[in-house]
């Protein structure tokens, strides 16, 4: 297949490897989405589209009553997208169309990172996401091991310690959050979702607080904590959806006790406006926190 790909510009292995990650991630393409990513014609989509069936006929089929390409079940991708390059550009809103590995600097050294989902797993998802479609998993809990459940996915997070989809569960009639890897297996549901399933009635997601940061107490010289967090008037006001702020409080090490008692972990953080954890989910997470 490289081969075969060789004989195309960049330009067009660009545009191919956009269909590709489409198809692959989205679940489907028109000719008018290539044509507004990458300002070409409809010629030279039409042509892109052609050498794309040339080399992979199985992929796709085109749905005219839609005039788009839909991704088959015997799909196979022609380019090899890189799992932390393609979470990354996903989470961006997608960057380029060819996904290569990233080359490590021999000068700057990033934090060891855990192990990124199988990018099928991550496809399934994104592409339920995108169609608005319910799922039936196999799924491995710590607590309950492996069972099959049918969710209703609307985001994929990185929560500073792995990659998780936030998704209505059907069994527990609730909003719950799903770690990636502990996926086995996927199957999208031919169906519509309920109206109380959709991201819009996730309360916890679209709920915004504020957490009010400050150096912790026990620190001798809290100026270095203010430094290092960029804190103005010795505090460092964040936004967060209330889903994800028991994540960032312990990704941080934040004291959520009362008092700042909680000085395990290297806590150099406290929060100073306790009550904002009030209603918000998954506070067991939070450092030193009690109900």
């Amino acid at each position: 297949m490289s081969d075969q790909l060789n004989q195309f510009t960049h330009a067009q292995r660009e545009r191919l490897a956009f269909i590709d990650f489409s198809l692959q991630y989205f679940g489907h393409i028109a000719r008018t989405d290539l044509i507004q990513r990458f300002k070409t014609g409809l010629a030279a989509s039409t042509r892109d589209f052609t050498a794309y069936k040339e080399l992979a006929p199985d992929n796709l089929t085109l749905v005219h009553q839609t005039k788009s390409y839909h991704r088959t079940d015997r799909f196979k991708p022609i380019f090899k997208h890189d799992p932390e390059v393609i979470l990354t550009s996903l989470s961006r809103g997608f960057g380029n169309g060819i996904s290569s590995g990233i080359q490590p600097s021999e000068q700057c050294f990033d934090a060891v990172r855990l192990i990124h989902p199988d990018q099928t797993i991550i496809a399934a998802l994104m592409r339920a996401i995108h169609n608005k479609q319910p799922i039936k998993c196999a799924y491995v809990s710590v607590s309950s091991g492996e069972s099959t459940r049918v969710i209703v996915p609307h985001a994929i997070v990185n929560n500073g310690h792995r990659w998780h989809v936030r998704a209505y569960d059907r069994k527990h009639q609730s909003f719950r959050d799903f770690v990636c890897t502990r996926f086995t297996g996927i199957t999208a549901l031919q169906q519509s979702i309920n109206t109380c399933e959709g991201r819009q009635y996730d309360q916890q997601w679209h709920q915004q607080i504020e957490l009010n940061l400050i150096a912790h107490p026990s620190i001798p010289q809290p100026k270095a904590i203010q430094m290092d967090y960029g804190m103005t008037d010795g505090k460092l006001q964040l936004k967060v959806r209330a889903a994800l702020a028991a994540y960032l409080l312990r990704q941080w090490q934040v004291d959520c006790s009362k008092g700042h008692k909680f000085t395990g972990q290297g806590c150099q953080l406290a929060l100073a406006n306790l009550e904002v954890l009030k209603g918000v989910e998954n506070t067991a997470l939070a450092p030193g926190y009690a109900l």
